[in-house]
């Protein structure tokens, strides 16, 4: 499950927030294998979509993270949830995508599946209301 700004997000929501205010930010990994899977990383990645085939990736400007964008795991227990938070700061307003990765640091533990299947999250930054 992903969470921002405490709302659950699925690939029909956009979460609206504002400008200049951190937005939470919360990954919720729950194994349902057999056994262990671990150590690995989790990215995110924001990118703006231009509804052309074009993804912008360059926003160091325009997003920061408080904290990191990338997650360290050491490992999630069978049938265990392991959540990680973060916060994102949008500078500038417009629309905005997630692109979450993992990095396995063991190719020999396999991550689920599912992992590799996170809903898209989409995020419109606006301007506070004043």
């Amino acid at each position: 499950d992903i969470l921002v700004d405490g709302k659950l997000c699925d690939c029909d929501i956009v979460v609206n927030c504002k400008v200049g205010d951190p937005i939470p930010l919360e990954v919720k990994l729950t194994n349902w294998s057999k056994h262990s899977v671990g150590p690995f990383a989790l990215t995110v990645t924001p990118y703006q979509d231009y509804q052309n085939g074009v993804h912008n990736y360059e926003l160091q400007d325009a997003i920061t993270f408080v904290g990191s964008n990338t997650f360290y795991i050491d490992s999630v227990k069978p049938t265990k949830d392991s959540v990680y938070f973060g916060a994102l700061l949008f500078l500038y307003t417009g629309d905005f995508y997630l692109n979450i990765k993992f990095h396995e640091d063991n190719c020999s533990r396999e991550l689920p599946l599912s992992w590799f299947c996170l809903p898209s999250v989409h995020i419109r930054a606006m301007e506070p209301m004043v």
